[in-house]
Formats: structure tokens, C-alpha cells, sequence
């Protein structure tokens, strides 16, 4: 057995956000490094599938309540915050999630005596300088965390990230599927370096061992660049459908974001199209610290947008009666 998965105990950890796609992919690999995890959610019946894993104890509980999110830390020796939202469903919730909950969790943390926390911040966030909302509280967020007293931080700035369960390769997928010919692209020129999300719960573990890493702020990208426009033509090839892919100017892209904000689920909004206008890409590679050779998504976003497909599916029934039968 690899020495580092062998504990005298289970140190346990309390990763808020834990039911969201960064969140399920970091709870598996902690439970696998030794952790026992405790994941709060509004609605733990709908993450059945985290409660059953080993380890893990889904409880019922409002984060954003600082009585339950002292309750919550009692015992824990880390605490890992993943909570963000990209879009405000209500006016002051960028503010809300991202700047007075990390005041609330470096209080309990304090209050319970948790000297370790994980940060999960965005590239680009700035209390300053960020264009968007997002950014400009992302990185508010951030500051914040840094500067409290007793409380052992590490801070993490990833670019857009990729994955099994993902928000922006599966979500460009379905509306492409759901577009007519034309699939105009707002902001096409905007730059990226998806990073793997395995790449980043990997790194976060990393630095639950490592004291080096306490105090530090890690941008997180993969190992190539891409416009919005080669992500999205990258996509149709992959699941197999053919679209005009029309770049919209400045102008239009900017007209997109205000019209559909206002349409379900909010799928572009102004707020988004500002955060476009700088490059979510590194300044450096991915951290050597980390040990961790960062995937591209030509190795990866494949093989689970293909079970998207019909073909997909067909293969993963195919591959389930061989295992039957």
C-alpha cells in the first residue's frame, strides 16, 4: 500500500460545497487519502450518492448560519471552502456567498479551533481591479481569508475547469445540440487554460500535507491556451454535430449577455461577458510544488461527452453486458 494513504486516524474535514462538481470529485479523494469527510447540503436526498461512500457523513444544514457552521467545524481538523456562484440569482448574492461567508467559516474556524483551510478563489479575482462583480468578490473573498489571525490558509486561483460532471463543456454540448444551423459565439477571442478537475482536488490534498503550501495563493491552468471559439468548435467535433459558429463582435456579444440574463437559468449575462474581458490564463505553468503534470482536455472531455451520445450510451450498454454476461 502507498504510504501516503496510511493514517494512524482519519483526520476529518468539513468541505462546504461539497455536493457541487468540484466538490463531489474532492470528497471521493479525500475519503481515498484517509479522510473522513462531512459534506453539509439544503437537500442531502438529492446527493444520495455521496452519502453512500465511507466516510462521509451528508448532513442537513444552512452554511451561511453561523451557529450550524460552528456545529458543523466542531472536531474538524480542516475545513475546505467550495461555495461560489457564477451568476446572482438575487441582488447581493455575489457579496453574500463569496465575501460574507468566508468571514462567517474563518470565524467558526477560529471559534472551534480549525487551523486549516483550503480556499477556493478564481484567476483574475481582484478586490480592485476585478471587472465583474464575480471577480471583484472572488477576490474580496480571498483577501479576507489571507489576512485572518490563527487560521492557516491556502488559496486557489484555477482557470475554467474540466471535468466528469463539468458546467462548461457539457453545457456548450447541449446548446449545441439545442442551437438551429447558427450558434453564435459571444466574446469568441476570449482566452482560457482549462484546467483537469483531478488535477486540482489532487493539488488541494497535496497541500493539506504540506506546510510549504500554507499562506499561499496557486493559479491553476492547464497546459494550452484556447480562444471561447476553439473550446466551442472543439466541442461540436467531439459530440459530432455541425454548426455554423458565428463570432459575435463586441457590440452583439454584448447585446447577448443583457438579453439573456433574463432567460432561465441565466445562461450569459453581463456580469459573464465582463469577466471575458480579461484572459483566464497563467501567469506560469501549473505549480511544481504540486508534482502533478496537468492533463489537456484532448485526453480527457472525449471520453464522457461521448456518453452524451447515442453511440455513447450504446457502447456503455454494450460494455455492461459483457460484464453480466
Amino acid at each position: 500500500m502507498d504510504v501516503e494513504f496510511v493514517r494512524a486516524h482519519r483526520p476529518l474535514a468539513c468541505v462546504l460545497g461539497g455536493t457541487g462538481f468540484v466538490g463531489h470529485h474532492l470528497v471521493n479523494h479525500l475519503v481515498e487519502h484517509g479522510w473522513r469527510v462531512r459534506v453539509p447540503s439544503r437537500r442531502p436526498q438529492r446527493h444520495r450518492e455521496l452519502g453512500v461512500l465511507p466516510h462521509v457523513e451528508l448532513v442537513e444544514a444552512n452554511v451561511h448560519d453561523p451557529r450550524i457552521l460552528g456545529r458543523l467545524l466542531a472536531g474538524c481538523e480542516a475545513a475546505v471552502n467550495l461555495v461560489a456562484v457564477l451568476n446572482e440569482e438575487r441582488r447581493g448574492d455575489f457579496q453574500r456567498v463569496h465575501v460574507e461567508l468566508p468571514r462567517k467559516i474563518i470565524q467558526a474556524c477560529q471559534e472551534q479551533g480549525v487551523a486549516r483551510l483550503l480556499h477556493m478563489s478564481a484567476l483574475n479575482a481582484d478586490p480592485r481591479g476585478g471587472l465583474s462583480r464575480y471577480l471583484a468578490t472572488k477576490g474580496e473573498g480571498e483577501a479576507l481569508v489571507h489576512a485572518a489571525p490563527d487560521v492557516e490558509v491556502t488559496s486557489f486561483r484555477p482557470s475554467v475547469i474540466f471535468g466528469l460532471g463539468d458546467h462548461f463543456f457539457n453545457r456548450f454540448a447541449t446548446l449545441l445540440r439545442l442551437s438551429p444551423l447558427v450558434f453564435p459565439v459571444a466574446c469568441p477571442g476570449a482566452r482560457f487554460a482549462p484546467v483537469y478537475v483531478d488535477d486540482v482536488v489532487s493539488a488541494m490534498i497535496h497541500a493539506l500535507d504540506d506546510r510549504d503550501t500554507i499562506g499561499q495563493r496557486y493559479e491553476l491552468c492547464g497546459p494550452h491556451a484556447y480562444t471561447l471559439q476553439s473550446l466551442v468548435e472543439f466541442t461540436a467535433r467531439t459530440i459530432g454535430v455541425r454548426r455554423i459558429l458565428l463570432p459575435l463582435g463586441d457590440g452583439l456579444s454584448r447585446l447577448q449577455a443583457r438579453l439573456m440574463q433574463f432567460l432561465p437559468g441565466k445562461p450569459f449575462t453581463y456580469d459573464n461577458y465582463l469577466s471575458l474581458q480579461v484572459d483566464s490564463v497563467c501567469r506560469q505553468g501549473f505549480p511544481a510544488c504540486f508534482g502533478i503534470e496537468p492533463q489537456p482536455i484532448e485526453a480527457i472531455v472525449p471520453a464522457y461527452l461521448a456518453q452524451r451520445t447515442l453511440r455513447g450510451r450504446y457502447n456503455q450498454f454494450r460494455a455492461v453486458a459483457r460484464h453480466e454476461y
